[in-house]
Formats: C-alpha cells, structure tokens, sequence
C-alpha cells in the first residue's frame, strides 16, 4: 500500500507546481501591457524553475541499490528468473538502478530580456525620447507554455487516477478471497 501512497505524493508534487507555473504564465498575460510597477520600470516576465528531489524514503532503498517499484522484488527472485526479467526490461530502457523523484518549484526568477520600445510620445510612461518600455511578452510563447503546463496536470491528474484504480482494484481481490 506505501507504493500507492509514494505514486500520488509524486504526482501530487507536479500537479502543485504545475499549478504554480500556470498561475505565473497568467500573470505574464495578465500583464502584457503593464508599463508602470512599483518598483518602476514595465513588468518583468516571470518563469518557474523545477527541480527533480529524490524521494526520501528508505522502503526503495535495498542494500545501497535504489530501485523502481516495478522490479524491487527482483532481488528476492532466483538468478535465472531474475535474468529473464532484466531481459525484457533492457529494450523498454527502464533504468533499474534510478531514483524516484518529486517535482519541486526551485524558484520563480525574472527574465533577463530587456523590455520592448515603442514610439509613443503622448504616453504618460514616455521617456524624454517619446519611447515606452513595455514588457518583453510573447502571447505566443505564452499560450505554448500554459499548454504544455495543462497537459502535464492533466498527465498527473491520470496517473492519480489510474494510481486509485489500480489500488481499489487491489482491494477488491483482497475482498473476493
């Protein structure tokens, strides 16, 4: 039951910084046109960095050797079982020996890109040169990135699924016997 537990903990890690990459994305959108700030100056896009965190948790740990849950009982097996086994899991490139990692926001840092100019001298925001400083914001490039953020979480939100499904299937043949 903790390899349930440890699969939705993971998938709950992406969904929550998934759900702080899109809020920032719509931040950027919200604020495509923002030339003034209090601290002066246009809006400066935002982008979310992650970072893969092992999960700290000593039930995959098995003799200094870290293993997926899908073979962590081969160790226990006979060699010649054991063999066929990692067989089959060297077309699929599997790594046996790799850790599980959580998703973690490692910060949201500002985009070094300098803003866009326009020629705008009736603006409020112009400098003495009649330029505006609008924020350097690509709608395209946005709408890309909350793409790719919602087909993550939906990605997450089917493996909690599938995580829950598989679990009550498990439960429901622990109930037939």
């Amino acid at each position: 039951m903790k390899a349930f537990f440890q699969a939705l903990e993971i998938s709950s890690s992406a969904l929550r910084a998934e759900r702080i990459r899109i809020n920032t994305i719509s931040s950027n959108l919200a604020n495509i046109h923002t030339t003034r700030t209090p601290e002066g100056g246009p809006y400066i896009r935002k982008e979310v960095i992650f970072k893969a965190e092992p999960v700290k948790d000593e039930f995959w740990v098995e003799k200094n050797i870290y293993l997926r849950p899908l073979v962590f009982h081969m160790f226990y097996l006979p060699d010649f079982i054991r063999e066929r086994i990692k067989e089959r899991l060297l077309p699929t490139k599997i790594p046996v020996d790799s850790t599980l990692a959580e998703v973690k926001v490692e910060g949201i840092v500002e985009d070094p890109r300098p803003p866009v100019l326009k020629y705008e001298p009736g603006h409020p925001d112009a400098d003495e040169y009649g330029y505006v400083a609008y924020p350097n914001i690509n709608p395209i490039e946005e709408m890309v990135n909350l793409i790719s953020a919602q087909r993550s979480f939906e990605a997450n939100v089917n493996a909690i699924n599938v995580t829950k499904d598989i679990a009550n299937s498990a439960l429901a043949i622990g109930r037939r016997t």
